[in-house]
Order: C-alpha cells, then structure tokens, then sequence
C-alpha cells in the first residue's frame, strides 16, 4: 500500500469538482490519471500532494491521514511536478535542483555529504549532468521539465505526483520523460492527455468524468471503444500493439 484517496470530495463554492473519489495507488507503480479537460484532475493531484484539503474523505499515506502528517515530513515524503512549474530565470540547473533538499534540512543545517549525493544522483536520472551549470532561461521545455523532476527526485520521495508533464514538448521529449518516469523506483501518479501515452506506459489508469471515476484497472481494461465514445466524444479501434503488447488506439476519421 502507498497513497490511497478514501471517498474524497471537493467544492468551489456550490460547485462540486470531485466527489466521492476512492482508489488505492500500488507501491511502486505507475497510476495514469484521464479525462476530458475540466474533469478534475489536476484538483485531484493537489489533494493527493497535500496542497489543498478536502471537504469530505481524506487521502492516507501507508494508512496515516496526510492532514496528521507535518508539511516538512509530507515534503520530505511526496514530490509533486506541476504542468506549468517556474523558476528564477537567472537560477542554473544545479541551483533548481537543491531546491529539493529543503524539506531534508533545518535552518542551522548545513549542506550535507547526503544533500549533495541526492542532487547528483538526481541529476544523473534524468541526464542533466553536463546541463548542471545551464541557466534556467536558456534550457528547452523537454530540459526545464527534466529539471523539476530532477528537484522532485533529489527530495527523495516515495510518491511521484506529475500534472501533465508532457504538454508542449514535442514527441521525442514526450516519449523519453514517460520512459523516465516509468523507469524510477517509486510509486507515481500522472496526469495525461495522450491516450497511446498512458496504455504505453502506465501499469494501471483512472479515467474521471465531472468529478467521478467512470472506469479504473488495467490500460486493457479500461481503453475500450464504448469508453473513448462515451467520455472522449471519439470514434477510434483498439487493438493490442505488436510491439509493446499494449492497447494501441486508431482514431477514426
């Protein structure tokens, strides 16, 4: 067991943007989060990272309620990528990537033979070694979305959580951050657009719609034709790949 969100609900105002929302996140597994824009997705992963609280149902951590768990140890626990993530544009890669090693430090600490091996073997995951030195403005958008993974990964976290982290990179850099994040030795939870995406990589999926889960298992289970016609509005064939034995969806015209 690692993250689980137990009968979660959430409102803006009146209006009800998540409700009744439960699964259960398999350790060490990569969770992929569909729907249609407006579903509630990035809602959801800001209540699974403790950035917003719920109004009804919680979200557990190894079983233990998050809002009993400290801000600095939930940190130290749950690293959380955003679509759209900033930084100080005079920032080299290196100084970015420290960054994740706050919620490991107090304010007398100094820097530590354990912070500096975090951020290196950050910096090695995600092949930015030789861009250490890099400024933040002078990176592409497949090198700034490394590079927040990198800060994400150098705060050593169980938990994963991505909010579209693929979104206007283009196919080359879609493919290599997806195989880096399913490659990492930790549970992940990531939100996609790219359907082909998600069956290619992900080990298990949740589709939302209004709020509510409409479907969750296996990519097999889940990517059906009825599906994509009912929630995505799309006519489309799915068949297995023959290259990933994977559903591989073709949009119909």
């Amino acid at each position: 067991m690692s993250i689980t969100a137990e009968n979660l609900t959430w409102n803006i105002g009146k209006k009800t943007i998540l409700d009744g929302i439960s699964f259960e996140a398999r350790s060490g597994g990569m969770l992929g989060l569909l729907g249609p824009n407006g579903s509630g997705k990035t809602s959801l992963l800001r209540l699974l990272a403790g950035l917003k609280q719920p109004d009804g149902g919680r979200v557990t951590l190894d079983g233990k309620d998050i809002a009993a768990v400290g801000r600095r140890a939930l940190a130290r626990r749950v690293a959380f990528v955003e679509q759209h993530a900033t930084t100080n544009a005079s920032l080299r890669v290196i100084d970015v990537v420290r960054l994740g090693r706050f919620p490991h430090r107090s304010m007398f600490s100094g820097w530590s033979l354990a912070d500096e091996q975090a951020v290196e073997a950050a910096l090695s995951r995600t092949a930015l070694v030789e861009k250490r030195n890099d400024r933040w403005h002078n990176l592409s958008g497949g090198e700034r979305q490394r590079t927040q993974i990198a800060r994400a990964l150098a705060q050593s976290p169980k938990e994963l959580i991505l909010d579209e982290p693929t979104n206007h990179l283009d196919v080359q850099h879609q493919i290599g951050l997806l195989r880096l994040v399913s490659s990492l030795p930790m549970t992940s939870i990531i939100a996609l657009h790219d359907l082909n995406h998600a069956a290619m990589f992900c080990d298990a999926l949740i589709v939302l719609e209004r709020g509510r889960i409409v479907a969750s298992g296996t990519p097999e289970s889940v990517l059906t034709e009825a599906l994509l016609r009912e929630v995505f509005s799309v006519e489309a064939r799915v068949e297995l790949s023959p290259h990933t034995a994977r559903p591989h969806i073709h949009y119909v015209r």
